[in-house]
C-alpha cells in the first residue's frame, strides 16, 4: 500500500522497475519573432533505475527544454518519453523538478512551503507531519521548520527546494543547474549533500548543468549535447567511487574528456 498513490501506480504499469526514462528520438520547435527554430533534434536517452545522469551542455543547447519535457510542463512535435513504460503528456507525481532559483513562497514558512508539494496527496495530517520531518531532516534544515525564506541564505533555500522536490517520494528527480545561482563556495557543499541525498534515496535523478566539474562529481554518466539545435553528441560514464576527488587523476581525466566533447580546450 502507498499513501501517497505512487507504488500502487507503479505497480499497474508493468514489469520495469520504478525510475526508469525514456526519450525516444524528441525534436521540439519553438517560434521566435517570425520564424522557428529547432530546439531539439532527434533525441534518444534511457535513465535507469536509481542513476544519476548529468546532461551537459553550453547555454541554448535545449538541455533545460529537454528537462521541461521531461516533467510533462511541454509536449514534443517528434518522438514519446515513458516513464515506468507509460508515455507521459502532463506533470504528475512520479517527477519532482527543482529549478534554479529556489520558488519558495515567501509568507510560508520551511514546512509550510514543503507542505504545498503534498496538497493532492492522499495522505492523513499525521503522515504528513511525519514525512515533512523526515524530508527536513534529509536536507539538513532540522531546526528551520518555521523559518521563513528570508530568514534563510541561498544555499539553505535550496535544501528546502530539494525537499520539496522529494517528500512526493518522486521516481524520478529532475534538477535545472539547481546550483547556478549560488556562491562556488555554496554550490561545492550542495553538491556533495545532493550526492549525500542521491546515495540515501537512490531514485533516479537527472540534472542539467553547464559545470562540466559539477557533472564529473555527481553523474553515474554524462550526456553531452551539442549547440542548437540539441543533439546528443556523446555519452560519459563515470566509473570513479564516491566520494570523488576533484583533484584525482581519473576526475581530472573525464572532466577534460567532456571538455573535448564540448568543444573546449581544457588546457585553455
Amino acid at each position: 500500500m502507498d499513501g501517497m498513490g505512487g507504488v500502487t501506480e507503479t505497480a499497474r504499469r508493468g514489469l520495469k522497475q520504478a525510475g526508469t526514462l525514456e526519450c525516444r528520438t524528441i525534436d521540439k520547435a519553438f517560434t521566435a519573432g517570425a520564424g522557428k527554430f529547432l530546439a531539439l533534434q532527434d533525441v534518444s536517452l534511457a535513465v535507469a533505475p536509481g542513476e544519476f545522469v548529468v546532461i551537459a551542455g553550453a547555454s541554448g543547447c535545449g538541455k533545460s527544454t529537454l528537462l521541461r519535457l521531461v516533467a510533462g510542463l511541454d509536449q514534443p512535435d517528434r518522438g514519446s518519453i515513458l516513464v515506468d513504460g507509460v508515455a507521459i503528456d502532463r506533470p504528475g507525481l512520479d517527477r519532482g523538478l527543482i529549478f534554479q532559483e529556489h520558488r519558495l513562497m515567501p509568507w510560508l514558512t520551511v514546512e509550510q512551503n514543503i507542505a504545498l508539494a503534498l496538497q493532492n496527496t492522499r495522505i492523513s495530517p499525521a503522515e504528513k507531519r511525519a514525512v515533512i520531518a523526515e524530508h527536513i531532516a534529509l536536507v539538513g534544515l532540522a531546526g528551520f521548520e518555521r523559518a521563513y525564506p528570508r530568514q534563510l541564505s541561498g544555499g539553505m533555500a535550496q535544501r528546502a527546494a530539494i525537499a520539496r522536490g522529494l517528500v512526493t517520494r518522486p521516481e524520478i528527480l529532475l534538477l535545472d543547474e539547481p546550483f547556478g545561482a549560488l556562491d562556488a563556495l555554496t554550490r561545492i557543499r550542495l553538491q556533495g549533500e545532493l550526492q549525500r541525498i542521491w546515495m540515501a534515496e537512490r531514485i533516479s535523478m537527472v540534472l542539467v548543468t553547464h559545470d562540466v566539474e559539477e557533472a564529473v562529481f555527481l553523474a553515474d554518466r554524462v550526456v553531452v549535447m551539442t549547440p542548437r539545435p540539441g543533439r546528443i553528441s556523446s555519452v560519459e560514464t563515470i566509473d570513479l567511487p564516491r566520494p570523488r576527488d576533484r583533484v584525482g587523476a581519473g576526475f581530472v581525466a573525464h572532466k577534460a574528456s567532456i571538455l573535448r566533447a564540448l568543444g573546449t580546450d581544457p588546457h585553455g
